[in-house]
This record gives structure tokens, C-alpha cells and sequence, in this order.
């Protein structure tokens, strides 16, 4: 099957073939949008943001909660050849200052409860006048529901400037094109292996997983059923009252309590991600379900996937295959092949990955060789050709959903007075996966009676998004050292078999 020549062809041929079928469902707030409901939305928010000014190249950033509005918004830029730059919605003023700054955003649509993070940004870098509210104002234009293109579009043009933590510090942005959305919006409907009917998006929209969640409808013709907030605790009634057949399942909703409904909750299919392996068989005998592993980046969008048919890999922590559209190698530091079994970077090659990262040659010099991308990430690959994941090169963090970069968080710490020097760890967690700890090195003289465990969290909560701020706060007279005076954080670690320990627990609010 041949891509659709653009994701706007996509979106009239998805409303042509399935008309007033639900395309998204925000079933809380009871909104259902048709495919040709949708294409309409998306039509009418082209013209009103051509009618701004907006253009083919012209990137547009978009801060909101989960609501109709967004995939419109995305959908009709991707008609003006145009971009959008996805905001998460717990940025701080600094964080949102510094994304509209790097991606040259020339309009800034943000949902009315988030206005005043726009408003404290202190030295803006788009007036008032280049600022729409959604929730009154952006639904209050006019503009017809259908749309007249004025410039080509096609399947190399970008379409989202998306940020994702990098080890320097602040997010890059990753430069995805209609080609990109194409590709994964196929692949992930070819690998589900039955025709899906509804499906269940139990996360923020402005993730890179809303998109492709939202290219799997117009594939396949699926409802997606997208919550107002993510819950692991009502995760079992949705699925159970709206008959949803295929999500994203995290760890966490394992240790859910058990119900004797869960088996008989309808789900055919889910995706999981890093998941324990000895939990992998029982999710599948508590959800009647085929649970399958699959590895991804904003970089490259689908890198691996494990087929639907390898039920002899249930609990073996392989993430299967290259993806379809994927070449894989793994790639000592030199660049060159491992043996079979052994452990090395992973690198992927093949069309629909990101042009790039907007603005930063020296990353994309970095990154990509010879068409092929470095991921960052250590694999191994079996006899079979089967791929696992056995760590990172990247000084990032996992939690939950999000990619923390230590180094942002720890540049954060440095422009605390009173700190000489930090390091930021992760600490394993068995619910969110890693949890963040800061070591502070005082500057001499002052004490943690001085800068305490508070007045640090304080400043990072003006600056950092709240699933940045450290959870564990622990205080060093010095710390380990290389030659190159940088902290040498394995021994950090090492020292300690409970990185807990001698910490302020900034959750239960006490010393450990």
C-alpha cells in the first residue's frame, strides 16, 4: 500500500472512506469527533491560522490540555505545509521561553488555564498580538470548513518541531516530517495483526505517541479514545465500559489492585515498553491479552518491534525486530560491527526518521553517518536477529513517560547561590521507573540548615517541570573526581547499595 502523497490527502481520503464513523472519542468530556467531522476541524483551523499569517515553513507552538482542538490544529498546519511545535503543558515560563525562543515560533496558541505561564515569561519573544487562546478565543473565529491550498505540500515538508531531552542540556528539536507521520501511521497499523475497532490513549496528547495514536485512525479507520487526564487507577472501567481492544501499557499499571473483570476487559493487543520481564506473562493471563515489546525514539519514530506471532519471546526482554521501513547495526565505539551477543550502540537507517535536529549542526554532525542515526542506546542482538535493550549511553533518566536530562537539571542546581557543585542521578523506582536525586556540594562555610533541602526545591520548582524536580536531595562534603575534574558518578553511585539513603525524600518529606 503506497503512502498518501501528504498527511492532508490522508485526512480527506480518511473522511471520503469512513464519513461519520468516530474518529476520536474525548469520552469524558463527551466530545466525539467524525473522520469527516475532523476534516472539517482541521480545514476550518488552516484558514484561521493562514488568515494569522501563517505559511509553509512557519512553525507554531501549541501548549493545551487534551482536547479536540489539537489534532485539528496539527492536522491544518500539516495542510499549510507548516509546523507545529508541541509544548508540554506542565513547562515552566523558563522551559516555554526557551522553546518558543529555539523554534522560532511565529504564533503561540495556548489553552486558557496554561495563559499564565505565557504571561511570566519576563522578556517575550511573541507579543501579546501573536498569542491565540484556545477555550473562547481560537473557537470564536470564523473561517470556512473547507480549504483551498495556495502552496504545494508533499511528504518532505515539516510538520512538528519535536522537543526531546538531549544530554546537553535543554531539549532539541526534533525536525519530523509528513513522510515521518506517514510511515509510522502505516507500520502501526500493519503490525496490530486484526482490525482494530477502538483504541485507548491514556496519555497528554502533546507526547509523540498522540500523533501516531491519531495516524492510526485515519489508517485504519479506529476510534481513539483519548482521556481529558492519564490514570492508572481507571485504566481497567475504560477499557471495560467503551470495549477498547488496543493501548500503551506501562509497569505501573501492574501493581494495580487485580480484579476478577480484568481477564474478560476486551483488550486484544498492547504495547509495552522496558517492562519487567517476569511481569510480561502475567499481564498477558491477567488481561487475556498479547503483549508485545517495541523500542522508539522522536528520532526515528518505530525502530523495533516484536512480531504479534513470537509468543516463544513472552518475558525474554527482546523489543524483536527492525520496524518495517528499519535496517539495524550494532556498532562498537569505532563503528564497527559486533559479534553476535555482544553489546554495542544501535544504529537505524531507513526513510520517515527526523531530517534532523532544528538548529544544532554540531548534534546532527554527531548523529547521523552515511544516512545511518545513532540512537545512543546498547543493544544486543541474538542468533535469531532478535534485539535487546541492555542500557544507555545518554545521561538521561527515565520517569514514567517523560526523558529527563541530567544536565538541564543540574544547570538548574548551579544557578542556586550557595551550591559548589552537584550531580544528578537516577534512583530505580518500582512504580514510576527512576526517580531524580540531586548530591549538593555546599560552598564553604554554609550549611544545609543554610540551604536546605526546601529552599533547593523551591528553585527548582520556578524552573523545572514538576516530574524534573528531584525527589531525593542529599548533601556531600566532595565528591569523586576524574582527571578532567568532572564528577565520576559510577563511584558516586557505588557507594551506596540504597540510593535512598542519607537522602531528603521530598515526596514523604523526610530525611531516609
Amino acid at each position: 500500500m503506497p503512502l498518501a502523497p501528504s498527511m492532508g490527502t490522508l485526512v480527506d481520503d480518511a473522511a471520503a472512506a469512513y464519513g461519520d464513523r468516530p474518529a476520536y472519542v474525548f469520552f469524558e468530556a463527551g466530545v466525539t469527533v467524525t473522520f469527516a467531522g475532523l476534516a472539517r476541524a482541521a480545514n476550518r483551523a488552516a484558514n484561521i491560522l493562514r488568515a494569522k499569517g501563517v505559511g509553509r515553513g512557519d512553525h507554531v507552538a501549541l501548549m493545551a490540555p487534551n482536547g479536540p482542538a489539537m489534532p485539528a490544529i496539527w492536522l491544518g498546519l500539516a495542510k499549510l505545509g507548516a509546523a507545529v511545535v508541541l509544548v508540554n503543558s506542565r513547562y515552566t515560563a523558563r522551559e516555554l521561553d526557551y522553546v518558543l525562543r529555539d523554534s522560532r515560533a511565529v504564533l503561540l496558541i495556548v489553552g486558557a488555564a496554561l495563559r499564565g505561564v505565557y504571561e511570566d515569561i519576563p522578556d517575550k519573544s511573541l507579543g501579546p498580538d501573536r498569542v491565540l487562546m484556545l477555550g473562547g478565543e481560537f473557537e470564536a473565529l470564523t473561517a470556512a470548513d473547507t480549504f483551498a491550498p495556495t502552496e504545494p505540500v508533499d511528504t518532505d515538508d515539516v510538520v512538528n518541531i519535536q522537543y526531546t531531552s538531549g544530554t546537553t542540556g535543554f531539549p532539541k528539536g526534533c525536525m519530523l516530517t509528513q513522510r515521518y507521520w506517514l510511515t509510522i501511521g502505516w507500520v502501526k497499523a500493519q503490525i496490530l495483526g486484526f482490525r482494530l475497532h477502538r483504541a485507548l490513549y491514556n496519555q497528554n496528547l502533546f507526547y509523540l505517541d498522540g500523533p501516531i495514536f491519531l495516524m492510526l485512525a485515519l489508517y485504519t479507520g479506529a476510534a481513539i479514545y483519548i482521556v481529558d487526564r492519564p490514570s492508572l487507577s481507571r485504566f481497567g472501567p475504560w477499557v471495560r465500559e467503551h470495549g477498547l481492544e488496543y493501548c500503551y501499557f506501562f509497569e505501573a499499571g501492574m501493581r494495580q489492585p487485580e480484579t476478577p473483570l480484568d481477564r474478560g476487559c476486551g483488550l486484544k493487543f498492547v504495547h509495552i515498553f522496558g517492562l519487567t520481564r517476569s511481569l510480561h506473562a502475567p499481564l498477558e493471563a491477567r488481561f487475556g491479552c498479547i503483549a508485545r515489546e517495541s523500542f522508539g525514539m522522536s528520532e526515528c519514530g518505530a525502530g523495533t518491534m516484536m512480531p504479534f506471532e513470537a509468543a516463544d519471546m513472552v518475558g525474554s526482554g527482546s523489543c524483536g525486530w527492525p520496524a518495517p521501513y528499519r535496517r539495524a547495526a550494532i556498532l562498537d565505539p569505532a563503528g564497527r560491527p559486533v559479534a553476535t551477543g555482544e553489546q554495542g550502540e544501535l544504529w537505524l537507517k531507513g526513510p520517515g526518521m527526523m531530517l534532523g535536529y532544528y538548529n544544532r549542526p554540531d548534534a546532527n554532525v554527531e548523529t547521523f553517518r552515511d544516512g545511518w542515526m545513532r540512537t545512543g542506546d546498547l543493544f544486543r542482538m541474538d542468533d535469531r536477529g532478535y534485539l535487546t535493550i541492555v542500557g544507555r549511553l545518554k545521561d538521561m533518566i527515565r520517569r514514567n513517560a517523560e526523558n529527563i536530562a541530567v544536565r538541564e537539571v543540574e544547570e538548574v542546581l548551579r544557578g542556586l547561590p550557595g551550591l559548589a557543585e552537584v550531580a544528578v542521578v537516577p534512583v530505580p523506582d518500582a512504580i514510576v521507573g527512576e526517580e531524580v536525586k540531586a548530591y549538593l556540594q555546599l560552598k564553604d562555610g554554609l550549611t544545609k540548615s543554610e540551604v536546605t533541602p526546601e529552599v533547593v526545591l523551591d528553585h527548582c520548582r520556578r524552573l523545572l517541570a514538576p516530574f524534573k524536580v528531584p525527589r531525593f536531595i542529599a548533601y556531600r562534603a566532595t565528591f569523586p573526581k576524574t582527571e578532567s575534574d568532572r564528577v565520576e558518578k559510577k563511584k558516586l553511585v557505588a557507594e551506596s547499595a540504597d540510593l535512598r539513603a542519607d537522602s531528603f525524600d521530598r515526596v514523604d518529606g523526610v530525611w531516609r
